[in-house]
Order: structure tokens, then sequence, then C-alpha cells
């Protein structure tokens, strides 16, 4: 039997269940700094993705991925929590 399927999703859900707060706490610590990071990150992870082997790559798509879905909710994240401070 072939587990790596269940591997690399398990994974996944991980990768995707830890950005949500890891965005939170990088917008509140660093602010618009943090879409730099999120930005190179992704660029890196996506660029190395293309040179390993096919389990890895799979990660680090997804990686790369989820950086690149963090660099926009950056911005969204500063206005809920500008309109949280507003109430």
């Amino acid at each position: 039997m072939y587990y790596t399927g269940l591997i690399i999703g398990f994974a996944v859900f991980l990768l995707i269940g830890m950005f949500h707060p890891l965005v939170v706490k990088a917008e509140y610590y660093l602010g618009q700094k943090a879409k730099w990071i999120f930005g190179i990150v992704s660029l890196v992870s996506l660029i190395i993705s293309i040179f390993v082997g096919l389990e890895l790559s799979i990660f680090l798509g997804c990686l790369g991925f989820s950086c690149l879905w963090s660099v926009f909710e950056i911005n969204k994240q500063r206005k809920r929590r500008t309109e949280r401070t507003q109430i």
C-alpha cells in the first residue's frame, strides 16, 4: 500500500492550519514588513520545488502558495484589526 498521498495530505492540512495564526501574529508584530517575508519565502520555496523530488516538491509547492496567499491576507488582516479597535 502507498501512504504517500495520506502523508502529504496531512502535511498540507497542518501547513494550512498553521498559516492562519501565523498571518495574524506576523501582521501584529511585523506589520506590512511581513508581506516581504512571506513573498520571499514563497518565491524561494516555489523555485526549490522545481528541482527536488516529488514528495518534497509537492510540499514546497503548497508552502509557496500558502505564503503567496499570506501576502494578500496581510492587508485583509490589517483591515480586520483596525475595524476591531475602532469599535
